[in-house]
């Protein structure tokens, strides 16, 4: 994974997760703040309550049959209110009463009737002159069986003479915290992702303000083709593969906008590591040049470092060129119907005639045609097979020798191998091969390429919406391994 990738994955980590945090605390607070809600409104009522009862204070006694007269008839009422999304029908408020010792002498629910309540907080807090509420749940097991409750005094001539003390089921607030949770997450999660692709808009708007909708139309346009009759038609398939590879190409922008920098340092860091050592080797053959005694021979030989030298010089920078012009290309304009066969047929007669020595074997199975650029598949399937050429063994000593090119059938792909049977990818190349100017000794020789052919491959085939691999091949029946190189690229879209 590049540079570039990783900011940008690790930006739209960041965000999320800052997201997800808010969305918790604002969750986690939802409960608290309506249960203070609540209780504020508990207060109220049990004020009232108490208000209403010391109104029928007989010289300290509680009018017990008023209280209960009036719970009677209030559990007895019957009404409709939609509150909201809640449909309510009948009061789930609940009261107690207590005389001056804390002891239950009415009991809305008839559970505490009778009881000591005086070490309760409601009552024992109320009956000191403070503030006295509780929570309880009437199952000690069960969260949803709690119920709160706030007391107010009953005072008679001054004197504190009992408490009341008024309850509300905490589940009666639970479908209203459970729609706000809701809200709050749908909201939430709507607000996050508009941010996030507003931010993503705006990032492709600072790039290039009307280049996203022009592609995408051109795009879309590659969708309509004509049949066997002539006739045009729409392939909803090359449809989604056109807004499938423009997408890729804008997520690919956003980020190389973001680590653009950071591109261009790599960029120019291996581009001067690749240089470094023609650019030395010239320097040090131009000096030695200068020596007047110098024979003939060396001044020949050192004429022809310096020859080889600019030639290596001449096709890195030519390469590099090439492949960032591939790179800076979004979607393929020239794209045509490529029957693989006779490429494949093409291309090996080509490598026949640079080695001779070599067995070419080509196997093709059925009429397989993609869609693409000719060009820019002749070069991909061209660099793998030079990359296999080079990498080969000559046939001797019971080696086995050649390279198998070969095209078949992978569901709706077509699966374009190369096989060689050379010394195969050493252990630790494996998963670099790709990178750029990353490259590997020939047998024999001991040179080194530019280190962008494969890398130019790889565009090219992400261009395509294809795959390409290099992995160590299995033993074949002589048990000789190699490299298998395969490029994956979809089949022509049938009408």
């Amino acid at each position: 994974m590049s540079r570039r990738t990783r900011i940008f994955l690790a930006l739209i980590a960041v965000y999320a997760i800052g997201m997800a945090a808010l969305l918790y605390q604002l969750l986690a607070d939802l409960d608290p703040r309506y249960r203070e809600s609540a209780e504020e409104g508990l207060v109220e009522t049990a004020q009232l309550l108490a208000t209403a009862i010391e109104q029928d204070v007989d010289s300290g006694a509680l009018p017990l049959d008023r209280i209960g007269g009036i719970f009677r008839d209030l559990y007895a009422r019957r009404f409709s209110a939609q509150v909201y999304n809640l449909h309510k029908t009948r009061v789930e408020l609940r009261a107690y009463v207590t005389n001056r010792h804390g002891t239950v002498v009415y009991d809305s629910t008839g559970r505490g009737l009778g009881q000591d309540y005086s070490a309760w907080r409601d009552v024992r807090n109320t009956l000191r002159g403070e503030y006295g509420a509780r929570t309880t749940r009437d199952v000690p097991r069960d969260a949803r069986t709690s119920v709160m409750y706030v007391a107010a005094p009953i005072r008679w001539n001054g004197e504190i003479v009992g408490v009341v003390s008024v309850g509300k089921p905490v589940q009666s607030l639970g479908q209203f915290v459970a729609d706000a949770r809701g809200n709050i997450i749908s909201v939430g999660l709507a607000s996050g992702l508009s941010a996030l692709l507003l931010a993503i808009v705006l990032s492709f708007l600072l790039i290039r303000p009307l280049g996203i909708t022009s592609d995408l139309l051109a795009a879309l346009r590659t969708a309509w083709w004509r049949n066997e009759a002539g006739r045009r038609v729409f392939s909803p398939r090359r449809a989604w593969r056109a807004v499938r590879a423009q997408t890729r190409a804008a997520v690919q922008e956003v980020r190389d906008a973001i680590a653009g920098r950071n591109y261009v340092q790599d960029y120019v860091r291996q581009l001067t590591h690749e240089l470094k050592s023609p650019i030395s080797a010239i320097r040090g053959a131009a000096e030695l040049l200068q020596e007047p005694s110098m024979p003939a021979g060396q001044q020949q030989r050192f004429a022809a470092s310096i020859a080889r030298e600019t030639h290596r010089l001449q096709e890195v920078v030519d390469r590099m060129m090439e492949l960032t012009a591939l790179e800076s290309r979004r979607l393929l304009q020239d794209q045509q119907r490529v029957p693989l066969a006779p490429l494949l047929q093409e291309l090996a007669a080509s490598a026949r005639a640079k080695a001779p020595a070599l067995r070419i074997d080509v196997r093709a199975e059925g009429d397989l045609a993609v869609e693409g650029d000719p060009f820019l598949l002749r070069r991909a399937i061209g660099n793998l097979l030079d990359n296999a050429v080079d990498f080969s063994i000559p046939a001797g000593n019971g080696r086995a020798s050649g390279i198998a090119l070969s095209l078949t059938r992978a569901g709706r792909m077509a699966c374009i191998s190369v096989r060689d049977h050379g010394p195969g990818v050493p252990a630790f190349a494996e998963g670099k091969v790709f990178d750029k100017f990353f490259s590997l000794a020939r047998p024999g020789s001991g040179k080194r390429s530019t280190g962008l052919g494969l890398a130019f491959v790889r565009e090219i085939a992400t261009l395509h919406q294809g795959s390409v691999t290099l992995v160590n091949a299995p033993p074949d029946a002589d048990g000789a391994t190699g490299a298998l190189a395969e490029l994956r690229l979809p089949l022509l879209a049938s009408a």
